[in-house]
Formats: structure tokens, C-alpha cells, sequence
């Protein structure tokens, strides 16, 4: 499968995530993102919310990259308070980045290296990580599936909390954790195996589960039968052309 072909399918896989939200705010942080929350819109859930990744509801999703001649249909002002009561009310399904993921679904995006007072290389910080764990449901893009992302032990700093006993806030239980969708270039993984292992969902085209498997630091559960990611449509690919009328999806997986 070529690069073009396979972020097609990604997209629209990653698009799923979003299926049966209902009435949500959609945040994609990134270009895959942001397409798969738009896509989601417009086909499997047009109860999404979505902004234009400024200060503003919008009636429709906006193209990324230059908007030319495009009008931003706006519908209502969505200042950072609305924001966050959106959020802390867990009106909220974002999609995210990490750069580290373990085999509780903890992501970092803060730092890499065992001593954080000397990290080996400093990234983000937690950022927004934290409260969003805790408040709404969380989906992961990884655009290069390897042992380096999907860590052995845990991730280098906690930045979201996952399916870890061992650091659940006094109150809090497993199944109030929320991670949806890991959506790779390799396959579509969830947390729903036993005592939420990651478990693998689908493959892309041309990719086996053994080779998941093998670019996984830790063990994932593996279903008797993996079927294939779906093929985008023809509707589907119209829609990303429209909402992506430059082609930048296409530099996303690199060479």
C-alpha cells in the first residue's frame, strides 16, 4: 500500500472514533486528527461539534491549510470558559499525539529519559494532558508503530493516566478511564482486551498481526480473527479532498 493510499485509510479509520458520540465537542490536535474528527462529521456523527480551531462553533469543518477564498460558516463564539466547562463537563472526545504509550494507555508528551531534572530531550510538558484524561474521552494517532512509542514498563512521565491500578486518583475506578482508539500506521488498536490490554482491532493492508505485535514493546491481546482496515470510499476521498485541498495528509507518514 502506498504512503498516499494508507493515510487515506488511516484518516477514515481514525474517523470511527467519533462513530457513536453523539453531540460531543471533536478535538483533533494535528493534521490526521483534525481531518478523521472532520470526516467523522460529515458522514458517521453530523452531531459533532467542531470549532475552527480559534474562538469560534462552527456550522461546518474547516478545510486545513490556506482557505483562499473559503468562509468560515461560524455559528456561536466559543471563548476559552465555554472551553473548559465543555471539558470539565466531558463534553469532549479528543484525539491526540503522544509520543510515548505504555501497556496501561499512560502517554507522554512532556519529556524522554529516566531523570526528569536531566531529561535526555525535552518536549511539550504535560500541557493540557492531565485535566483532559481525567474529564473526557481521548483517542491516540501514532503515525510510526514501534517499540520506541509503545514502550516497554511506563512511559518516561505520566502526562495522561491510563488502566494503571497503581496511580488511580482515591475514589476513582478502572472503567472511568476513557481511551477509545489507537489508530497507527500499522493497524486500529483499542483497550478492550482482558483487564484492558491493548487489543488489536484491525490490520492495514499488507500488515500481519505478528508484525503488530512485533513493533509493540508489550504483549497485546490478539483476537483468533484480525480483519482488514477498510479500504477508503469513493465519498469518503472526496471529502478529504475537500477538506484537505492541498495535500498535506500526504506528508504526515514521511518517506
Amino acid at each position: 500500500m502506498s504512503d498516499t493510499t494508507l493515510i487515506d485509510t488511516i484518516v477514515c479509520a481514525a474517523a470511527q472514533a467519533w462513530k457513536d458520540d453523539g453531540e460531543v465537542l471533536a478535538t483533533g490536535i494535528g493534521v490526521v486528527q483534525r481531518l478523521a474528527a472532520s470526516l467523522a462529521k460529515l458522514t458517521v456523527n453530523p452531531d459533532l461539534m467542531m470549532t475552527d480551531s480559534e474562538a469560534w462553533m462552527v456550522a461546518e469543518p474547516v478545510p486545513i491549510g490556506a482557505r483562499g477564498g473559503y468562509r468560515i460558516r461560524r455559528e456561536s463564539h466559543m471563548g476559552f470558559a465555554r472551553i473548559f466547562d465543555n471539558v470539565w463537563g466531558g463534553k469532549r472526545h479528543a484525539m491526540v499525539g503522544p509520543t510515548q504509550i505504555d501497556r496501561y494507555g499512560q502517554a507522554n508528551i512532556s519529556m524522554i529519559g529516566s531523570d526528569h531534572q536531566r531529561p535526555k530531550v525535552q518536549m511539550l510538558g504535560v500541557r493540557g494532558f492531565p485535566g483532559n484524561s481525567i474529564s473526557h474521552a481521548n483517542s491516540f494517532f501514532v503515525p510510526n508503530h514501534g517499540p520506541k512509542v509503545f514502550v516497554d514498563g511506563e512511559v518516561d512521565m505520566v502526562a495522561s493516566v491510563g488502566y494503571n491500578p497503581a496511580r488511580l486518583a482515591r475514589g476513582w475506578r478502572l472503567d472511568d478511564i476513557d481511551i477509545r482508539l489507537v489508530v497507527t500506521n500499522l493497524a486500529v488498536l483499542d483497550f478492550g482486551g482482558p483487564a484492558h490490554q491493548l487489543r488489536l482491532c484491525s490490520v492495514h493492508a499488507g500488515v500481519t498481526p505478528e508484525q503488530v505485535q512485533q513493533a509493540t514493546g508489550f504483549e497485546i491481546h490478539v483476537p483468533r480473527a484480525v480483519p482488514t482496515t477498510p479500504a477508503p470510499s469513493a465519498e469518503q476521498l472526496a471529502l478529504l479532498a475537500r477538506l484537505d485541498p492541498h495535500g498535506l495528509r500526504a506528508g504526515v507518514l514521511g518517506s
